[in-house]
C-alpha cells in the first residue's frame, strides 16, 4: 500500500477540517470519500474538495463500496462506537473523534471488536502532540518527580454563554450530546490527567451541578475528588460558567511539584526528596531546599490534529506506534462516567465502574431529555464532536 484511502463520516466542523488536511497536508494519505446525510454538507464537499472524492449518504453505502482503507468518524458522540464496530466488521482501519463514546459499556464493546480485528484503531487525542504535555509525561514517567502524592487540575476557562447553548437544540442535552462540560469540553484534559501521570484512580467522589449557570439540562460545574491505589489524591474542577477562567495542572511528588500553567512548565524540585529529608532532619522547624526550575519546552502546540492524522497514516503504512490508540479512549470516559454516577447516586464510585448501572442511570436522563430520541436521527448530520 502506497497511500491510505480515507473515508470521513460526518463533515461538520471537525470533519471538514480533517478533510482539508487529508487533501493538502498529510503525506501518504488520500481522501477518497465523505459521508453525511446532509445535502448542504455534501454541497460543501462538492465545492471545496477535489472532484474525485466520492459522496455517500449513509455509512453502509460507503462501507459496501470498498473504495476506502480507513474511516475517520466525526459524528455525534453516541455514534462513535456503533460506526467503529461496523467499520471493523468490514476490515477498515478506524480513527474516531473524541470522546470515545458516551458510556463505557458501548466503548468496551468497541474495544472488544477492535481486539478481534487486525486493523489499526486510533482516537483524535490531539493534545498528546502538545510538547508541554509530552514533556510533563516524560518527567513523571522517568521518575524525576518521584512517587506521585497529589494531582490537581483546575480547568475553568471554558466560558460559554447562553447564546452558545441556544444555537442548537442538541447542545447540552442528554439525548443530543450525552453530557455537558465533562463530555464536550473536557475529554482532552481527562485523557491527559491519566496519560501524563500513568495513574487511574481507584475511586471517585464528584459533585456535578446541572444547569447551574445556564438554562441547560446537563452539568456546567463539576468538582471531583479522587483517590489512587498508592494513597495519592486528586482534584478536578471544571465549569463553563466562570470568567475569567483558569487552566492550572499541578502534580506533587516525593521530589517536589510540577506546575503547568500559561503554556509553561515549572518544576519546583527538592534538593533532597521529602521522605529522605523527613527521616534525616533533626532541626525542628525546617523544610527541604527547593529549586525553581523552568523546564525548556519546544515552542508551539505541536502538530495537533494533523499530527494524529500523520501518525495514524504512518501506523497503517509503516507500523509506526500509535500516539493515541483507540482503546485508550475508555480511560478518560471512565473518569467522566464515574463523576456522573457519583453525582447521581450521591456516593463514592469504585473503578472500574458498574457499566450497567451507569447506562441505566444515563437512559433515565435521555428519556427525560428535551432532545428526544426521534430527533437524534435528524441530528446525525451535526458534527457535535468537534464543536466544543
Amino acid at each position: 500500500m502506497e497511500k491510505v484511502r480515507y473515508g470521513i463520516i460526518g463533515i461538520g466542523n471537525m470533519g471538514r477540517a480533517h478533510a482539508l488536511s487529508l487533501v493538502n497536508e498529510i503525506k501518504g494519505a488520500e481522501l477518497t470519500a465523505v459521508c453525511d446525510i446532509s445535502a448542504e454538507r455534501l454541497e460543501w464537499a462538492a465545492e471545496r474538495l477535489p472532484a474525485g472524492v466520492l459522496h455517500y449518504l449513509s455509512p453502509a453505502e460507503m462501507f459496501e463500496a470498498h473504495t476506502i482503507d480507513a474511516v475517520l468518524i466525526a459524528t455525534p458522540h453516541y455514534d462513535h462506537p456503533t460506526l467503529a464496530i461496523e467499520a471493523f466488521n468490514y476490515g477498515y482501519h478506524v480513527l474516531i473523534e473524541k470522546p470515545a463514546g458516551v458510556y463505557t459499556k458501548a466503548v468496551q464493546e468497541m474495544n472488544d471488536a477492535a481486539a478481534k480485528s487486525t486493523v489499526k484503531f486510533g482516537i483524535m487525542y490531539n493534545q498528546r502532540t502538545n510538547p508541554l504535555y509530552k514533556k510533563l509525561r516524560d518527567l513523571i514517567q522517568s521518575g524525576e518527580l518521584g512517587e506521585i502524592r497529589r494531582t490537581n487540575w483546575i480547568i475553568t476557562n471554558w466560558y460559554r454563554s447562553q447564546n452558545y447553548y441556544d444555537s442548537g437544540g442538541w447542545r447540552a442535552t442528554w439525548g443530543g450530546e450525552g453530557g455537558g462540560v465533562l463530555l464536550n469540553q473536557d475529554p482532552h484534559q481527562l485523557d491527559l490527567w491519566q496519560w501524563t501521570t500513568g495513574m487511574m484512580p481507584k475511586r471517585v467522589r464528584a459533585f456535578c451541578h446541572f444547569g447551574k449557570y445556564r438554562k441547560i439540562e446537563v452539568e456546567d460545574d463539576v468538582t471531583a475528588y479522587v483517590e489512587y491505589e498508592n494513597g495519592a489524591t486528586g482534584l478536578f474542577v471544571t465549569t463553563t460558567g466562570e470568567a475569567p477562567g483558569t487552566n492550572r495542572f499541578e502534580i506533587t511528588g516525593d521530589n517536589g511539584k510540577i506546575v503547568v500553567e500559561d503554556n509553561q512548565l515549572t518544576f519546583w524540585r527538592l534538593r533532597t526528596p521529602e521522605p529522605q529529608f523527613n527521616a534525616e532532619y533533626k532541626g525542628g522547624f525546617g523544610s527541604p531546599e527547593c529549586w525553581k526550575c523552568e523546564i525548556p519546552v519546544e515552542e508551539g502546540h505541536g502538530d495537533q490534529h494533523k499530527g494524529i492524522l500523520r501518525n495514524f497514516t504512518n501506523a497503517i503504512l509503516n507500523d509506526e506506534p500509535l500516539l493515541a490508540p483507540g482503546e485508550e479512549g475508555i480511560h478518560g470516559l471512565t473518569l467522566s462516567n464515574a463523576m456522573y454516577l457519583s453525582a447521581w447516586t450521591d456516593n463514592w464510585v469504585d473503578l472500574p465502574i458498574d457499566a450497567d448501572l451507569f447506562h441505566e442511570k444515563l437512559m433515565v436522563q435521555v428519556n427525560n431529555s428535551t432532545f428526544k430520541k426521534e430527533a437524534i436521527v435528524s441530528a446525525k448530520a451535526l458534527d457535535v464532536s468537534g464543536t466544543h
